[in-house]
């Protein structure tokens, strides 16, 4: 898979989704962690979080799939979860050591995405395993944001929000074993090759 044969529409709907998300993410910030609206912004971060699929999806029911569709959407939802959990680790709602093992998975992908390109090929496509456990985290996030910013919630926010973000981390690093295992098969591959023509 050397190139995706999906066009470069820009102007499509699914594509104007995930432009909004993208606007998203400065806006939960600043809610969050300038104007100190704790429920706006959980309300932001869920709308974004919830939002992820819809843009997958209006692309193959509108057939308007297009490759900066495919590089927006996984942007997207790295930036988003990037952005909440520096956010809600900055106000001591999320511990520093499970951003540090969301951050440490990224850091794996991202040399393995390095190495890839070194051998011509371009990003793999995002597996089903890792848009479910980004879909799981950008729901347990707003959670544990909402048991923070409301202590009537909380007894119910609290471990529901930490059972998803568990749930989201495992599978998270699920998702990425895939990946890198499918990333040193695509290198071996062209490793081969190469020997092949020499």
């Amino acid at each position: 898979m050397m190139a995706s044969e999906a066009t470069w529409r820009v102007w499509t709907v699914p594509n104007l989704i995930s432009f909004a998300r993208l606007l998203g993410v400065p806006l939960f910030l600043y809610l969050f962690l300038v104007g100190h609206h704790e429920i706006t912004a959980v309300v932001i971060l869920a709308v974004g979080g919830s939002s992820d699929w819809v843009d997958g999806y209006l692309a193959r029911r509108l057939h308007q799939v297009s490759r900066l569709g495919e590089l927006l959407d996984p942007l997207a939802d790295r930036l988003y979860i990037l952005a909440t959990l520096l956010a809600l680790t900055a106000r001591s709602v999320i511990p520093w050591w499970f951003t540090a093992a969301l951050l440490l998975r990224e850091l794996v992908l991202l040399a393995c995405l390095l190495v890839l390109r070194r051998y011509g090929y371009e990003p793999l496509p995002v597996h089903y395993l890792g848009k479910t456990a980004t879909f799981i985290l950008l729901f347990a996030f707003p959670v544990l944001l909402l048991a923070d910013a409301s202590a009537g919630a909380a007894h119910v926010a609290w471990p529901v929000g930490w059972a998803l973000a568990w749930w989201g981390l495992v599978l998270y690093y699920a998702a990425g074993a895939l990946y890198v295992i499918q990333a040193t098969g695509l290198v071996r591959d062209a490793r081969a090759r190469r020997t092949a023509v020499v």
